[in-house]
C-alpha cells in the first residue's frame, strides 16, 4: 500500500521526524520517539486534515502508520 503523502507530511510536522523514517512499518512509539501526547496530537492532526473523528478505542489501536494509513482508507478518506 502506497503512504499517502498527507498523512506523511502531518507525521513529519508533529513528530519532527527524518521524512525517510516514515514508512508504513514504523511504530510511532518504538520507530519514530513519539510519547503519548505526541499520539493525542498527531490523531488531533488527522481528524483536522481529513475530517473525520477518530474515537479514542480507535485511537488506540493506531500504533503504526500503517494502521494510520488503513484506518483511514477504511474510512474512506485517504
Amino acid at each position: 500500500m502506497a503512504l499517502n503523502p498527507k498523512i506523511k507530511d502531518i507525521i513529519v510536522e508533529q513528530l519532527g521526524v527524518d521524512p525517510e523514517k516514515v514508512k508504513t512499518e514504523a511504530s510511532f512509539i518504538d520507530d519514530l520517539g513519539a510519547d503519548s501526547l505526541d499520539i493525542v496530537e498527531l490523531v488531533m492532526a488527522m481528524e483536522e486534515e481529513f475530517d473525520l473523528e477518530i474515537p479514542d478505542e480507535d485511537a488506540e489501536k493506531l500504533r503504526t502508520v500503517g494502521d494510520v494509513a488503513s484506518y483511514l482508507e477504511k474510512k474512506g478518506k485517504a
